[in-house]
């Protein structure tokens, strides 16, 4: 394991809460507006938390981070790369939380890890950094009941994903299971940049606002603020990510990441109708 998960207590110094912010599924249903949730690898950069604050003052209704692993199998060239720094650099588990808890944000995190990681270190230490979701892309739906309960148990919510090869009778037990939103995975494959975003992102989107209220966020290869518009128009908003840390890999600072995530979020507001100010999104019925 790369990762040190040797503390798999709270740690001393951590919040046990972040005063004043709301939980994920009641941020996002409050949001009234196609909803934006940016990415940041944890441990990117020494400043890496000067990210989380430019996407929140540019607009994000969320923040997704990633942990840090060292065989992120379902990510792509760009996300491994950035792993790979911030493991070279020193990041930790512990490390990284205890830089949330630090932070003064008053949107929602998520944190996206592995299961190996999440099952070695427990949730105590994420409810301690103040984190308020959880994504486990390669926990299998018929292991994760534990997970699922002790998340619940400390208030976390465990979002789970759909894919466009899903059958429709475990789409309605996803949907039934996931907690804060429903990610939909816009194309059999890993994460990571593309040209057009997938015609299976819209039928998949379809098919998951059939069946659930939760908001419907569409990920993996949203790469500009036109895709992300269509996103949003498909479903309920748009997780970005490779696009983002393409951008840090390449030297980018806070200020240009505020930029580009402000593009996304102005491109999410207007993409209902061109040049029109989206006023609520369907299927938000909370």
């Amino acid at each position: 394991m790369t990762i040190d998960t040797n503390q798999q207590t709270a740690m001393p110094g951590l919040d046990k809460s972040r005063a004043g912010t709301p939980r994920l599924g009641a941020a996002l249903q409050a949001a009234r507006r196609p909803l934006l949730v940016p990415y940041v690898t944890g441990g990117i950069t020494a400043d890496w938390t000067d990210f989380l604050l430019a996407y929140q003052d540019s607009g994000a209704d969320a923040i997704e981070v990633g942990l840090p692993f060292s065989d992120p199998m379902l990510d792509g060239p760009t996300i491994q790369e950035a792993s790979h720094r911030a493991l070279a650099r020193g990041a930790t588990v512990d490390s990284i939380l205890a830089a949330l808890a630090g932070t003064p944000l008053r949107v929602p995190i998520v944190v996206m890890t592995y299961a190996n990681l999440i099952l070695r270190s427990g949730i105590a230490p994420l409810v301690a950094a103040g984190v308020s979701g959880l994504i486990v892309p390669d926990l299998p739906l018929d292991e994760s009941a534990g997970l699922e309960a002790e998340a619940a148990a400390a208030g976390i919510e465990l979002v789970l994903l759909a894919a466009p090869a899903t059958p429709d009778d475990r789409l309605r037990e996803i949907c039934a299971r996931s907690r804060g939103f429903l990610y939909a995975v816009s194309v059999m494959g890993t994460t990571g940049e593309r040209p057009n975003l997938a015609a299976s992102a819209a039928t998949l989107a379809a098919r998951v606002k059939a069946v659930t209220d939760l908001p419907v966020l569409v990920g993996f290869g949203v790469s500009t603020p036109a895709q992300a518009a269509e996103a949003g128009r498909a479903g309920d908003g748009a997780v970005v990510a490779s696009a983002l840390m393409r951008r840090v890999l390449d030297g980018a600072s806070a200020g240009a990441l505020a930029a580009d995530v402000a593009a996304f979020r102005s491109a999410l507001d207007l993409g209902v109708s061109p040049g029109t100010p989206h006023a609520e999104i369907p299927g938000h019925r909370g």
